[in-house]
C-alpha cells in the first residue's frame, strides 16, 4: 500500500506530464521578458489540491502567498507567531527553484486590533508602535533571511487622489511610518528586494501620489527596489491610454515595476449594491451573477481579447517590468468570486476550474510570441 506522500508525488508527476503535453509553460514563454507568477494558498502547499500544485510548478517561476504572511495569520497574538503555513510556502518555493515574494508586512487590513493598543486597550504611543512594528518585521524577515527574495513592505498606503490613506499606522506613527517600515526591513535583510504595492494605479492621480511617495523615500536615502501595480482589472478598465500614462509616470523613477495581483473580472460592477447578499432576490442574483452556470464562449473570447491587449502593453514595456503575478491559480479559488458580493461566480484567471487553459491563456502566449 502506497503512503499518502508517495501517492501525492505520483499525482504531481502525472499532472505535470499532462500539462507539458497540452500547452507551453508561461515561465518559458516569457523567459526573456519577466518572471511569471501566481499567488498560492496553504491548501495547495499542503498538497490537498495536487492538480493545482502541479499547475503552479509547471507554469510559474515565482510565487506569492495569498494570506499566510499577513499579520493576522503569522502573528495573531502579541506573544504568538505561527509559522507553520509560511514555512510550507517558503519550502515549496525553494524546492521548485522559484523566486519567493513575501506579502505583506505593513497593511491597514488583516492586521489585528491589538497591534495598535496597549494591555489596557488604549492606543499605543508612537514609540511603542514603532517598536512593535520593528519587532514584527525583524522576526518575520529574520526567519526567512536569504530565503524570501522580495517583500511587499507597505501595501495600499495611498488614496486615489494621491494623498496618504488614513490608517491606524498613519494615526499612531505619523507620515514617516512608511519610511520607518522600509528602514526596519532593510535592517532585517539587507539583500532582500523591498517593494511598495498598491491598487488602482492606472488612475493618474493615484500613480502620481505613489511616485511622490517613492521620490520622498529616495530623497531620504531609502532604497525602494520595486513598485507593485496590483492589476485587479476588468473588461473595460483600465484603458490603454490610462495604463500607458501611469507607466510613463513610474518610468521616470527608474524603479523596476511589477504587476503583482493580476486578474480580470468578467462580472458587472456591484458598486451600487456593495455589501448586498445576492440571495436577496432572483432579479439581483441574475444581474450580479449572470454566469453561474458557466462562461459563454462570447465572454471567453472577450476575456481573451482583453488579456491579449493588456499583455501587448506589458511586453512592449518589458524593460520596465521584473515580474507579472496572477492573483490565484485557477478560477475557482479566486477572491473575485466573493467580493464585493458573496456567492458570485467569476472567471478572472487563465485557467478554469478544472485547471485547463482558457482562450485567455492562448492570447497571453500569443502576445509574448508576437513580441519576439
Amino acid at each position: 500500500m502506497r503512503s499518502s506522500g508517495l501517492y501525492a508525488s505520483l499525482l504531481l508527476v502525472t499532472f505535470a506530464f499532462c500539462f507539458a503535453a497540452e500547452q507551453p509553460a508561461l515561465k518559458d514563454v516569457f523567459a526573456d521578458q519577466f518572471l511569471i507568477g501566481a499567488a498560492v494558498n496553504d491548501h495547495q502547499m499542503q498538497g490537498r489540491a495536487p492538480e493545482e500544485t502541479a499547475l503552479v510548478v509547471r507554469q510559474f517561476n515565482t510565487i506569492t502567498p495569498e494570506n499566510v504572511l499577513k499579520w493576522e495569520a503569522v502573528h495573531p497574538q502579541p506573544d504568538k507567531y505561527d509559522f507553520a503555513a509560511a514555512d510550507r510556502f517558503v519550502e515549496f518555493g525553494e524546492k521548485n527553484d522559484m523566486f519567493i515574494v513575501g506579502h505583506t508586512l505593513v497593511w491597514h487590513s488583516q492586521t489585528p486590533r491589538w497591534v495598535f493598543e496597549d494591555a489596557d486597550g488604549k492606543p499605543l504611543t508612537r514609540d511603542a508602535l514603532l517598536a512593535r512594528l520593528k519587532d514584527h518585521i525583524a522576526t518575520i524577515m529574520g526567519r526567512y533571511k536569504g530565503r524570501i527574495g522580495g517583500w511587499d513592505v507597505v501595501n495600499e498606503a495611498v488614496e486615489d487622489d494621491g494623498s496618504l490613506r488614513k490608517t491606524k499606522w498613519l494615526d499612531g506613527i505619523g507620515d514617516d511610518y512608511i519610511a520607518k517600515a522600509f528602514e526596519f526591513a532593510r535592517q532585517a535583510d539587507p539583500d532582500a528586494k523591498l517593494y511598495y504595492n498598491d491598487y488602482n494605479m492606472y488612475k493618474l492621480e493615484h500613480a502620481k501620489g505613489v511616485a511622490k511617495l517613492i521620490r520622498s523615500l529616495q530623497e531620504k536615502g531609502i532604497r525602494v527596489d520595486g513598485i507593485g501595480i496590483q492589476g485587479h482589472w476588468g473588461l473595460d478598465y483600465p484603458s490603454m491610454d490610462e495604463l500607458n500614462a501611469a507607466l510613463a509616470v513610474f518610468a521616470e523613477l527608474k524603479v523596476p515595476l511589477m504587476i503583482t495581483e493580476m486578474d480580470i473580472t468578467v462580472l458587472p460592477s456591484a458598486s451600487r449594491n456593495r455589501g448586498a447578499d445576492i440571495s436577496q432576490s432572483a432579479e439581483l442574483r441574475k444581474e450580479l451573477n449572470p454566469y453561474s452556470d458557466g462562461l459563454p464562449e462570447e465572454m471567453q473570447q472577450k476575456l481573451a481579447a482583453r488579456y491579449g491587449e493588456l499583455f501587448k502593453v506589458l511586453v512592449q514595456h518589458a524593460d520596465l517590468f521584473e515580474r507579472v503575478t496572477f492573483w490565484g491559480v485557477q478560477d475557482g479559488n479566486s477572491w473575485r468570486n466573493n467580493w464585493p458580493v458573496r456567492g458570485r461566480t467569476d472567471y478572472p484567471l487563465l485557467f478554469d476550474r478544472q485547471c485547463k487553459p482558457k482562450p485567455a491563456f492562448d492570447a497571453v502566449v500569443k502576445a509574448a510570441q508576437e513580441r519576439k
